[in-house]
């Protein structure tokens, strides 16, 4: 107890002996630090034409992007572009996210499972998602769909993988512990499996979204009519550098905040783990 005592009183001391609000902005500044030294290589790089291997004569400056982007957002079509795009990715990602966490539960609980389905999912899974688009165009009456199965190919592998590895990794001691209170096969399945695999489901939708993201672009670059992805390889092909770097960079924080909405709801879902380990899902 006194033990105890002493380590609350340290810790009292040294927030008291911290500036007022230095945790609240470091990180944040540290964070617009980089962006800020990024910007400035960027810049300076296109200013001098630097020519080390890597050649930026055609780049166009943070300014000339931000001139574009400013053009570009005040016009309803590229917003249709963006729009198409959060539409399938979103789409995918929950027909991936359904079938992944479903499949995912039955392979890593039940041996017939894995035995039966885990094989095909490991026979399809190194295939990159580009290869499947001439099998998505041809299996799929419309371009939205054959898209769409490609995002959902995206995510689905990653998401399935983590849930059987997070279901793998329960302790049988808590199961065994359940059962000897009398808990059936359902209150098991509800109360301990789920539970303890949550952590390694969100990893796994996560990464997936990270991995559907850069499905749907290729998919969008190669058949698709709409999208980012579309719009910045048309800009490749009428030569508007600009509007690529644009395309590039809606495409880089639209999925960052993909990103994070799935952190977030992962964190709701899961009020019992510190704060720590649920910013680190």
């Amino acid at each position: 107890m006194a033990t105890a005592q002493l380590v609350r009183a340290t810790a009292a001391r040294a927030a008291a002996a911290a500036p007022l609000g230095l945790t609240s902005w470091r990180r944040p500044a540290l964070r617009a630090l980089s962006i800020g030294l990024f910007l400035l290589a960027w810049h300076a790089a296109t200013l001098w034409d630097l020519d080390f291997y890597v050649r930026f004569q055609n780049i166009p400056s943070p300014g000339d992007v931000l001139a574009e982007a400013i053009e570009l957002f005040s016009s309803w079509s590229f917003y249709g572009h963006i729009l198409a795009s959060l539409e399938r990715i979103w789409l995918g990602f929950a027909i991936a996210t359904v079938l992944g966490v479903a499949l995912g539960l039955l392979i890593g609980w039940f041996a017939f499972a894995e035995d039966t389905l885990l094989p095909p999912i490991e026979l399809f899974r190194p295939i990159p998602a580009v290869a499947w688009v001439p099998i998505s165009i041809m299996l799929w009456p419309t371009e939205r769909s054959s898209i769409v199965f490609i995002t959902t190919l995206g995510a689905f592998f990653p998401i399935v993988l983590n849930t059987i590895h997070g279901v793998e990794g329960i302790d049988r001691q808590l199961v065994r512990a359940a059962t000897s209170l009398g808990a059936g096969r359902a209150a098991i399945f509800r109360e301990v499996v789920l539970p303890g695999a949550l952590p390694s489901i969100v990893t796994g939708l996560s990464v997936g979204m990270g991995v559907s993201w850069i499905c749907l672009i290729s998919a969008e670059m190669i058949s698709g009519q709409f999208g980012v992805g579309y719009f910045t390889w048309v800009a490749y092909g009428i030569v508007k550098y600009a509007q690529i770097v644009v395309g590039m960079l809606t495409i880089g924080v639209l999925g960052m905040l993909s990103s994070l909405v799935v952190r977030l709801v992962g964190a709701r879902c899961m009020p019992w783990l510190p704060r720590r380990e649920k910013d680190g899902a």
